[in-house]
């Protein structure tokens, strides 16, 4: 009985966790620039999985090193700094929906670069979730609609980036340990992340200086530490337990909680782009259920 409920607990979690990282970017904002708030998260996700290198240090690094460089810098440094941009001037309820992009170009992706076949279904099902997204890119929340789509269109890239990294890992780091894998991402990038920080922005001035230092700091470490860092084992673990398909729900559970935290932030969500999303998961819906075939 435990274990079956094991993965809905999993799933939940994670898809809270997950779902509220648009209001943690959101409230790291309130004290530092956006390139400030992504770099701390790197850096301070590094820094967490950094002891976990005297475990996870036996590697093959010159054979592993396309995955990991895939997994580190498109998985996680570019996104970092896309989603941050874009929320100085969209909504973090918005980012939170158009996140739900990412299985959409996994598949993709997994057909331009990496030659995977697809049926008629899936392609259905990946046009129905691009017209959910044009449609939700359209009915943003900004008043200059030119503004709203050039920052809607960076969270869109960040997911680009998603689905690139995914296809990476299953390609070159199909056979690696999970733990071992996110450890030496990290440590890659991690050290990349903390010279932009402290060489080339104010973030100490900042943290300093604002009467919302201290709050946003623990913001972004509670988004590094478990929106980032935990997280990405926890989901390994999850696939594990129930397979892809079940550990693929999160899409769809994902933008519900950002949505949550959106109202509870006061903004302004309308029916239009309540309507596109379910757009988006509905053409991802066919994707799954194909793969249940």
């Amino acid at each position: 009985m435990k274990k079956s409920f094991l993965p809905w607990i999993i799933l939940i979690a994670l898809s809270l966790v997950w779902g509220s990282s648009f209001i943690l970017m959101k409230r790291g904002l309130m004290a530092f620039s956006s390139d400030e708030v992504a770099a701390l998260r790197i850096t301070i996700a590094s820094v967490f999985l950094s002891p976990l290198l005297f475990k996870y240090y036996k590697i093959d690094l010159l054979k592993h090193l396309k995955g990991l460089i895939l997994m580190g810098v498109f998985g996680n440094l570019i996104p970092a700094f896309l989603f941050t941009k874009a929320e100085t001037q969209i909504s973090s309820s918005l980012t939170g929906m158009l996140n739900a992009l990412t299985p959409l170009f996994t598949i993709l992706i997994g057909i331009i670069l990496f030659k995977q076949k697809i049926t008629k279904a899936k392609f259905l099902g990946v046009m129905v979730g691009f017209m959910g997204a044009i449609a939700l890119i359209i009915l943003g929340d900004s008043h200059e609609q030119s503004q709203n789509t050039k920052y809607c269109l960076l969270v869109v890239a960040a997911t680009l980036c998603y689905a690139i990294s995914v296809n990476g890992i299953k390609k070159y780091l199909n056979h690696l340990n999970s733990i071992t894998a996110t450890v030496w991402a990290f440590t890659l990038i991690g050290p990349v992340a903390a010279i932009y920080l402290f060489g080339f922005t104010d973030v100490i001035k900042h943290a300093n200086e604002s009467p919302y230092g201290l709050s946003s700091l623990g913001y972004i470490s509670i988004l590094a530490i478990f929106g980032t860092a935990i997280s990405v084992v926890i989901y390994n673990q999850l696939i594990k337990l129930s397979g892809t398909v079940f550990a693929a729900s999160c899409t769809y559970l994902i933008p519900v909680v950002a949505i949550g935290w959106g109202l509870f932030d006061d903004e302004v969500v309308n029916v239009f782009q309540m309507s596109s999303v379910l757009v988006i998961i509905g053409g991802i819906r066919m994707i799954n259920s194909v793969k249940k075939e």
